[in-house]
């Protein structure tokens, strides 16, 4: 089977540089503090990675770890030529750790993945499978996840059902780690704050084909987590972001034109009801009403010029630096 391409304009700068090297899969592992984990980690990946036989990388992130997860990377990179380690100055958090290692890496498939052995490897071969059947992105899904219920579960559950809804992509678990995805549905990604979980949606605004499996979730043997419910606000202010962005970046006027004409005409019918009352002897300067017509006109048409910076903001940003505003999935007869 022919694997479909998912193009935009070129190839941007690392695929030019990393061309005549291509492996078949980038395994990409942020690593933030995971000394009692990392060495048992990696020999079962390297034992999977074995078992394929695929020309592979493994991208290690630290994200300024204070234990001695650098000292052991340095040591498996020594004893390992797939592995390759990238080291931060300072904690920068997950989805910097990915977008680092993804920056880096030159497979055709990148597959993220914790350190904390609760992602199985042995599900690796499963999301080659699906990748060859030509799904552009595979998700993982915890469905019978090893983690306590009113902390994680419940909330992650939550907040899968507003991803799924807001971002148009059903997913059961936007928060799984371990997914698969082909480079180029991703290369022009760029992530901030926590968007690492919403990388299906941006690939979605691609056209990408998107799948999910059920994965292997196993309880944290060593070690703590570094995540708690303190980033459920985070995700929720990300998801907006992003929601805006696929919805209305490259028409920024829609977005902030209808909230400032509905703004206006709520100014105009309050106006009208002033000078209503005022037909029936309420004096205006007594009704709040002319005050709030006032502001909510004001509002509108500020609204509306936000509107248009916005726009100028956005063909700058295309423009300037040669983006394309659409994506092709293949081209036949082209190079004839």
């Amino acid at each position: 089977m022919a694997r479909p391409r998912m193009l935009g304009a070129d190839m941007n700068s690392n695929d030019t540089v990393h061309a005549g090297n291509r492996l078949d899969m980038s395994i990409v592992v942020p690593v933030y503090n995971e000394e009692e984990n990392i060495k048992k980690f990696h020999k079962e990946l390297s034992g999977v990675l074995d078992s394929m036989q695929r020309p592979c990388e493994i991208v290690y992130v630290d994200d300024g770890s204070t234990d001695r997860s650098p000292e052991l990377l340095r040591a498996i990179a020594a004893s390992d030529p797939r592995a390759r380690v990238i080291f931060f100055t300072r904690n920068f958090g997950q989805t910097a750790s990915i977008s680092a290692a993804m920056d880096n890496a030159v497979g055709d498939i990148i597959i993220p993945m914790d350190a904390d052995l609760q992602n199985d490897p042995h599900d690796i071969p499963l999301f080659m499978e699906k990748i060859g059947e030509g799904f552009d992105v595979v998700s993982g899904w915890r469905r019978r996840r090893k983690d306590p219920y009113l902390t994680k579960i419940l909330p992650s559950r939550m907040a899968n059902w507003i991803i799924s809804v807001v971002g148009g992509v059903h997913l059961h678990d936007f928060g799984c780690s371990l997914k698969a995805y082909r480079r180029n549905v991703i290369r022009h990604v760029r992530l901030y704050g926590e968007m690492h979980r919403f990388i299906p949606l941006f690939a979605h605004q691609v056209g990408a084909r998107t799948t999910e499996i059920e994965v292997n979730h196993r309880p944290r043997a060593a070690g703590k987590s570094k995540y708690g419910l303190s980033r459920i606000y985070k995700v929720m202010l990300d998801l907006f972001v992003v929601k805006f962005l696929s919805a209305y970046f490259t028409k920024p006027i829609y977005f902030f034109g209808s909230v400032g004409g509905f703004l206006s005409v709520a100014g105009a019918f309050f106006g009208v009801w002033t000078l209503y009352d005022k037909h029936f002897g309420v004096f205006v300067h007594k009704n709040p009403k002319i005050l709030l017509s006032i502001f909510l006109i004001i509002l509108g048409f500020q609204f509306i010029m936000m509107g248009l910076i916005a726009e100028l903001l956005m063909r700058t940003y295309y423009e300037s630096q040669e983006k394309p505003t659409y994506f092709i999935r293949d081209k036949l007869n082209f190079d004839a």
